[in-house]
């Protein structure tokens, strides 16, 4: 069933705080402050743990390339799709922390790929879309900025070492959905894809959880998380989401010994 999308909107702008307006000018006049940057989505870009090392998600990376007043809030987790973060209350959480100036960025698709599963299977130009809308319009009736970002790629070539395509029709969905509603697009799906096909067939296994004990073709290893972080970093700055001065290291070599992965929960 569709979600009405009229509903969400009077919702979420029901809960918008009533200083908020009256905040407006005092933060414009503050000056730089904190920002924080929101990650909504799956096992590509989540915290990993060290029951899980070495795959690493993007969205560990991420701070690497930021300055310190741009803290990254990693709600990003693994087998999530955008309908069931939205179910399990995962994106409440983040509404319930997010603030004005702050940024949203979601990623979705592998997991909504997955028809065979009702909680998580999304259709990609009407329930995938209308569940995105709940990130977009919740993000902004709090005064933060949604951020779209279309699905990275997944390692995989045909026999004459073509980079292919995996995620269907989502992130031409994806797409579709932010020129109609004016939210920043990062293009990492095209990105991703084109930097696999540049390593090639084999210098991309660099890139992936590839282990003596594991093929991986969907997650990442340190150098894997690293170079997606960069992709996301370059397309905040081409558009606009960021500036010069929001981001640091963008063109340095990152160490891979700078990922860490804390003990997993008990």
């Amino acid at each position: 069933m569709s979600i009405s999308r009229r509903q969400v909107a009077s919702a979420a702008l029901a809960a918008v705080p009533l200083a908020l307006a009256a905040n407006g000018t005092a933060q414009a006049s503050a000056g730089r402050r904190q920002r924080t940057i929101y990650i909504a989505g799956d096992s590509t870009a989540a915290q990993k743990y060290a029951d899980a090392a070495p795959e690493t998600g993007w969205g560990m990376a991420l701070p690497f390339f930021l300055h310190k007043d741009r803290p990254v809030a990693n709600h990003a987790v693994n087998g999530r799709s955008s309908k069931s973060f939205v179910d399990e209350g995962r994106l409440d959480v983040i509404l319930g922390e997010i603030r004005p100036g702050d940024l949203l960025i979601v990623q979705f698709a592998h997991n909504d790929e997955k028809s065979a599963d009702p909680a998580r299977y999304t259709e990609p130009w009407t329930t995938y879309q209308d569940h995105l809308r709940l990130y977009v319009d919740g993000a902004r009736a709090r005064g933060a900025r949604p951020v779209l970002a279309t699905a990275v790629e997944r390692r995989r070539f045909d026999a004459q070492g073509n980079a292919l395509p995996s995620h269907g029709d989502y992130p031409a969905a994806m797409r579709a959905l932010a020129e109609e509603e004016g939210v920043a697009l990062l293009d990492v799906q095209a990105l991703s894809l084109a930097l696999w096909q540049e390593l090639g067939v084999e210098e991309t296994k660099k890139y992936f959880n590839w282990t003596a004990t594991e093929q991986d073709n969907t997650h990442f290893n340190p150098p894997g998380a690293i170079a997606v972080a960069r992709l996301v970093v370059r397309e905040l700055m081409r558009t606009r989401v960021l500036g010069p001065r929001d981001v640091r290291r963008v063109e340095d070599e990152i160490p891979e010994s700078w990922i860490t992965w804390p003990p997993a929960a008990a």
